[in-house]
């Protein structure tokens, strides 16, 4: 219906006070700032400027249509300023396996706001395999998940490893110490949803050579898991920082012989360097700086 230049025409007008002013100011014909207004008011099926013996005022209309179109200048002036500065701005769309959310994306994203204040985060949390697709699908743009889902073609970057532990609510069971893989499998299990990594681990570790099934029962809200262990419902498979970051759940863990330690899980982040090459490589750097910063920590919290 308009362009910039027209907004910048009338603009001109109300600034300079009248269609002669503004051809004076501007360098064209009065006769074709006249036209070119005559013609925006028939398109628009409105009347920008009243007139009369002593120039021109705006309507009512046209106090609006130059009112909005400040704001879209200014927007279109936000925007070239950052896209040839080199600022970061707009909507990040985020993909993070739920452990993560626990560990360095709360330092990653303090960072990367405290660097980048124009950029917005748009953050889905999921399951890993449920991650990789949105990433294929161009559902999101950076993606932390588990390594065994990374998708093919992408740009991939490790972060540091995630420890398991058994956990259970004290007041609901008593296990030997340290306790064995008959002990574990002779409870319900809540752990990680079936299908992922983690899950297949566990039945692997507790299933072979035995007539029945250990009782595994999966979830993709760790806070669910939490909660159900809390609550006695089973004995869970946790990661040793979500335990931490839920203190108040009073879990306590499970001492366990060597061969029920449950393996590390391993994390990276990735995005397709096609369609996200530069902030792919600056949430990449935040990622990178948080999981040092978080094993820095744990280094100390273990000397202290």
């Amino acid at each position: 219906m308009f362009g910039f230049r027209d907004i910048e025409i009338i603009r001109a007008i109300v600034r300079h006070g009248g269609f002669r002013a503004a051809s004076d100011a501007t360098g064209l014909a009065q006769s074709a700032i006249s036209r070119r207004v005559r013609h925006l008011e028939d398109r628009m099926k409105i009347s920008i400027f009243e007139r009369d013996g002593r120039g021109v005022r705006l309507t009512a209309a046209g106090r609006r249509l130059v009112d909005e179109a400040e704001i879209l200048v200014t927007q279109r002036d936000r925007i070239l300023g950052e896209l040839t500065q080199g600022v970061m701005a707009g909507v990040v769309r985020l993909g993070v396996a739920e452990t993560m959310t626990h560990t360095i994306l709360p330092r990653m994203l303090t960072d990367l706001r405290t660097r980048h204040p124009q950029l917005r985060f748009e953050i889905s949390v999921d399951t890993s395999s449920q991650i990789s697709q949105l990433l294929i699908d161009d559902g999101l743009d950076v993606a932390i998940m588990m390594r065994d889902q990374l998708p093919r073609g992408i740009s991939m970057t490790p972060l540091p490893s995630v420890t398991l532990g058994w956990f259970a609510a004290s007041s609901h069971f008593r296990l030997p110490r340290p306790a064995g893989i008959d002990d574990l499998a002779a409870l319900p299990i809540v752990s990680f949803p079936k299908g992922t990594l983690p899950h297949r681990q566990v039945v692997n570790l507790l299933s072979p050579g035995r007539k029945t099934a250990a009782a595994i029962h999966g979830s993709a809200s760790l806070a669910t898991v939490l909660h159900l262990v809390r609550q006695g419902f089973g004995i869970g498979t946790i990661p040793h920082d979500i335990a931490a970051a839920w203190p108040h759940t009073g879990l306590e863990e499970i001492e366990v012989l060597p061969e029920a330690r449950l393996p590390d899980l391993d994390f990276s982040i990735c995005y397709m360097p096609e369609r996200n090459d530069e902030i792919g490589r600056e949430v990449t750097r935040a990622a990178v700086e948080a999981g040092v910063d978080r094993s820095d920590n744990e280094i100390n919290t273990a000397h202290n």
